[in-house]
C-alpha cells in the first residue's frame, strides 16, 4: 500500500476535506469502487485501507461502502450486531439509496479505529438540535462532534441509536452518492444525459438506446466522477427496500452454526490457554489471603494468579480452570459500605427523600406551580414506588481473548464499545492505544452489559502476566453476582385532582437519574403543574446502562401513578390518558389504536382484566395493553397488544421482533427480576434463582406499527420494554384491586 501510483496519491488528498455526508471515492486496482462518507481531517487512509479492502491495491477514503468487480455491495458498519438486526437494516438503507440488488449486498463490521467513530450518535445524545443543520453551518457542527466523538471513543452501539443516526445520516448518504457517481460514469461512456439513465438491482439502464451495464462495469470510471457532497435522498414513496421486511443477513450463519461470536475466537496461529476468574463478592474489597493448594494439583492447571482485585486460574481448558478455581479458598478485605441488605439500600434512599421533603432535591423538570396546586386540590393521592437492582444476563458469557507482547496487544471480544475497550486495555498495559487491536465478532446479547471494558482489561493483565495468549471466561455466577447492574430506586409521587377528577398537579422525587434525562417527565400529558426532582443517594452496586436505562424504572413509576390518578378520579384509565393527550396527536393515535386492537372496554370474566400504559422513549411511542388472568390467585398473562410509532419503520418484521423482545425482557423484570443482598454480596447466582420468563408464560403478542410521516425516526431495541411492567401491574389492579408499587410482582403472590 505504500507503493502508491501518482494518480492514487492525488486522489487520497480528498481526505483533507471535512463534512458530515461528504462523499469520497477511490479506485481499486481491480476496477472496483470504494465510496466513503464523513471524510474528516487527518484520517489515516493508509492504515485503514488494508483493514477493510477486499482486494490488493484498493484505495480507501474513509469508506462505508464498497462495490467489487463481482457486483457485490459491501456496507461497512460501525455498530455491532448483537441480535438486534442493525447490520442488516443499515445495509438495507444504504442499498435502497444505491438501488442495489439485495441478494448482492454484504455487511462488514468496521474495524475498531478512530476513523469509524459514530459522529451522529454523539451529536444526537449531546446536541440533537444540530442533527439537521443548514448546509452552511454543517461543516462546523460535524467537525466539532467528530472531534468530540474521537475524544470520547464514541464507536458505540446503544441507546437504540444505530438506525436513526448512522443509518439516516451516513448509510443513506453514502448509497445515494455512489448511485449518482455510477450514473455519471455511464452517461459519459454512453454519450447520453445522466437524467435519462435509470438504476435498478445494481444495474444501469438507458431505455432509448437499449444499453445496460452492471455497477461493477462502471466502478472504476465512477471514481473519476465529481462527488456530490449533499446528494438528494429518496422520499418514502420512492423506497424499494426501506420500509419492507427484507431478510436479515446474519440469520443464515446463525442457523447453520457458522456465525462467530467473541466466545468462538480461536486466533490463527495462537495456542490458547483458558482462564476462570473470581472477583470480590462485595464491591470495593480485595484479596487478603488465598489457599489454592487443591487447585494447584488439578489436571490441566497451568498457573494460579492472585491479582489483588481478583483471582485467576489458567488451564488447558475453561472447564479445568473453572473446576480448579472453585476449590480455592479466598479471604477478602472487609467492606466500608454500611449497606448489607436491600433493606439497608432502601433505607439510604428513604433518608435522601426524607431530607429532600416536598420541595428539595435537584430540579429535573418543572412547569407551573405544583406545590401550591397540590395544597388547593380537591383530592390528593400519594404513593411510593420501589424498583430493585437487576442483572443484564446476556446469553453469551462474558469473555475476552488477549495476546500481549512487549509492544502490542490483540483483543478478541464481544463488545458494544470497541474503541473504549481499546483505550482501557492501553491504559492497563501502559501502551499507546494504536498498539492495541480489538477484533470484534457477533455479540450473544448485550442489553448494556457489554458497554464496559473490565473483562478486556482483566484479560490483558492475565495474558501479560502469564506470557501467553489466554481466553478469559466469566461463569454465569461471576457475572450475576459481581458485575454491573440496573440500579435500584425509590420514588415518591403526589398528585392533585380537581373536582372533575382532572390531574392538575404532579410531583415526583426519586434518587437515581442517569439517562435519558427526560425519562421521569410525563411531558406528553397536558398537566399544567409539574415538579420532577432528584434526591441523589449512593448505590451499593455499580451502575451500568440496562435496556431502556431510566425508562425501565420511570415507565413503571409514571404509568402506574397515572393509572392511580385515573382510578381516584373514577374514570376509565385509557380514556383518562386520552383526555390528557389532546395536544399530543401522535401519542393519542397510538393509544387509540391499541384500544382498538385490544378491544378495550369489553366485558371480561371475573378474575380477568386489562391494563394499559404508554411511554415514549428513544424517539418511539409505544402503548401496550396486557390482559391478565388472576383466577388462580397468581398472575397469568392472557394476551398482549402493542402499538408503536417510530416515525418510519425501516424493516417492519425486524422492528416487531425488537418490540416483542423488549416486552418479554420487561415482563421478565416485572415478574421475577430482583437481586437481593446478604452481607453486602448479591445472593442470586444463576438462572435457577434469577428467573427468566419462560416460553409457556408468554402468550401471543400482537404488534402494530404506525408510520406517522415527516418526523425523526425512533429506535426499536429499547422502547418496547418500559410500558410492560406498568401495563401488567395496572391489569392486576383492575382484576384484584391490589395496587403493585414494588417489583418484582411474582414475589407478592408467592
Amino acid at each position: 500500500m505504500n507503493d502508491m501510483t501518482p494518480e492514487k496519491k492525488k486522489r487520497s488528498k480528498l481526505a483533507k476535506w471535512s463534512r458530515r455526508g461528504f462523499i469520497g471515492a477511490g479506485v481499486l486496482a481491480g476496477g472496483g469502487l470504494l465510496i466513503g462518507i464523513g471524510v474528516r481531517p487527518g484520517n489515516p487512509i493508509g492504515a485503514l485501507a488494508p483493514k477493510v479492502a477486499a482486494g490488493e491495491g484498493e484505495q480507501l477514503i474513509n469508506s462505508w461502502v464498497k462495490i467489487d468487480m463481482d457486483n457485490i455491495v459491501t456496507a461497512i458498519v460501525p455498530h455491532c450486531e448483537m441480535g438486534q438486526g442493525a447490520h442488516s437494516v443499515l445495509a438495507q438503507m444504504l442499498a435502497d439509496e444505491l438501488d442495489a440488488a439485495w441478494d448482492k449486498v454484504r455487511v462488514m463490521q468496521a474495524p475498531a479505529d478512530g476513523s469509524y467513530v459514530v459522529t451522529d450518535t454523539a451529536r444526537m445524545f449531546v446536541a440533537p438540535f444540530t442533527m439537521n443543520a443548514a448546509d452552511w453551518i454543517e461543516p462546523t457542527w460535524n467537525g466539532l462532534f467528530t472531534q468530540v466523538a474521537r475524544l470520547a471513543d464514541a464507536m458505540i452501539t446503544g441507546g437504540s441509536s444505530s438506525i436513526r443516526t448512522t443509518g439516516q445520516h451516513s448509510m443513506r448518504v453514502a448509497g445515494a452518492a455512489a448511485r449518482k457517481m455510477l450514473i455519471g460514469a455511464a452517461a459519459d461512456a454512453w454519450g447520453v444525459p445522466a437524467a435519462e439513465i435509470a438504476t435498478r438491482d445494481s444495474t444501469l439502464f438507458h431505455e432509448a438506446s437499449g444499453k445496460s451495464a452492471t455497477y461493477a462495469e462502471f466502478a472504476s470510471a465512477a471514481a473519476e466522477q465529481p462527488m456530490d457532497q449533499t446528494p438528494t435522498l429518496k422520499t418514502s414513496d420512492q423506497y424499494r427496500l426501506m420500509g419492507r421486511s427484507k431478510p436479515r443477513t446474519d440469520i443464515p450463519c446463525k442457523v447453520d452454526g457458522s456465525a462467530k461470536f467473541g466466545m468462538d475466537a480461536v486466533p490463527e496461529g495462537l495456542d490458547l490457554s483458558y482462564a476462570a476468574v473470581v472477583r470480590p463478592p462485595v464491591p470495593g474489597t480485595s484479596v487478603t489471603a488465598m489457599d489454592a493448594s487443591r487447585a494447584k494439583d488439578m489436571p490441566g492447571v497451568l498457573q494460579i494468579l492472585n491479582m489483588g482485585d481478583f483471582v485467576a486460574v489458567v488451564a488447558d481448558s475453561y472447564w479445568q480452570a473453572q473446576q480448579a478455581i472453585n476449590t480455592a479458598k479466598i479471604d477478602w478485605s472487609p467492606s466500608d459500605s454500611p449497606i448489607k441488605t436491600m433493606d439497608d439500600q432502601f433505607a439510604v434512599f428513604a433518608k435522601a427523600l426524607d431530607e429532600a421533603g416536598e420541595t428539595g432535591g435537584k430540579e429535573a423538570a418543572a412547569k407551573g406551580n405544583a406545590q401550591d396546586t397540590l395544597g388547593t386540590a380537591a383530592k390528593r393521592i400519594d404513593a411510593e414506588y420501589r424498583a430493585p437492582y437487576l442483572a443484564h444476563s446476556p446469553m453469551e458469557p462474558i469473555n475476552c481473548t488477549a495476546h500481549v507482547t512487549d509492544s502490542k496487544c490483540d483483543i478478541w471480544a464481544s463488545t458494544q464499545v470497541p474503541l473504549m475497550a481499546r483505550s482501557a486495555v492501553a491504559d492497563t498495559l501502559g501502551l499507546d492505544k494504536d498498539a492495541v487491536s480489538v477484533h470484534q465478532d457477533y455479540l450473544g446479547g448485550g442489553f448494556g452489559r457489554r458497554l464496559g471494558s473490565d473483562e478486556m482489561a482483566m484479560a490483558a493483565r492475565i495474558a501479560k502476566t502469564t506470557g501467553y495468549p489466554v481466553k478469559v471466561v466469566w461463569s454465569r455466577e461471576e457475572d450475576t453476582q459481581k458485575a454491573y447492574y440496573r440500579c435500584a430506586d425509590l420514588c415518591r409521587m403526589r398528585a392533585g385532582l380537581d373536582a372533575d377528577g382532572r390531574l392538575i398537579a404532579y410531583d415526583s422525587v426519586f434518587t437515581q437519574r442517569h439517562d435519558p434525562a427526560e425519562a421521569s417527565v410525563p411531558a406528553m400529558y397536558g398537566i399544567e403543574n409539574t415538579s420532577i426532582r432528584v434526591a441523589e443517594a449512593p448505590l451499593h452496586l455499580p451502575f451500568q446502562a440496562w435496556r431502556s436505562v431510566d425508562h425501565s424504572q420511570q415507565g413503571f413509576f409514571v404509568e402506574s401513578f397515572i393509572d392511580e390518578a385515573a382510578h381516584a378520579a373514577g374514570q376509565d384509565p385509557l380514556e383518562y390518558r386520552l383526555a390528557m393527550l389532546a395536544d399530543a396527536s401522535r401519542q393519542k393515535a397510538v393509544l387509540e389504536k391499541v384500544a382498538q386492537i385490544s378491544n378495550w372496554g369489553e366485558t371480561l370474566p371475573e378474575g380477568k382484566a386489562k391494563g394499559v400504559a404508554i411511554v415514549e422513549s428513544f424517539g418511539t411511542i409505544v402503548a401496550e395493553v396486557i390482559e391478565v388472568d388472576m383466577t388462580s390467585g397468581k398472575p397469568r398473562l392472557s394476551n398482549i397488544w402493542a402499538v408503536c410509532d417510530a416515525g418510519y419503520v425501516m424493516n417492519p418484521d425486524g422492528f416487531r421482533n425488537q418490540i416483542e423482545g423488549g416486552i418479554v425482557f420487561g415482563l421478565t423484570a416485572a415478574m421475577y427480576g430482583e437481586l437481593e443482598l446478604k452481607d453486602g454480596a448479591v445472593v442470586q447466582s444463576n438462572f435457577h434463582d434469577y428467573k427468566m420468563l419462560r416460553m409457556n408464560e408468554v402468550p401471543e403478542i400482537a404488534v402494530e406499527l404506525i408510520n406517522s410521516g415527516d418526523v425523526p425516526i425512533g429506535g426499536a431495541g429499547e422502547p418496547g420494554l418500559p410500558p410492560a411492567a406498568p401495563a401488567l401491574a395496572n391489569a392486576i389492579f383492575a382484576a384484584t384491586g391490589k395496587r403493585i408499587r414494588e417489583l418484582p410482582i411474582a414475589k407478592q403472590f408467592a
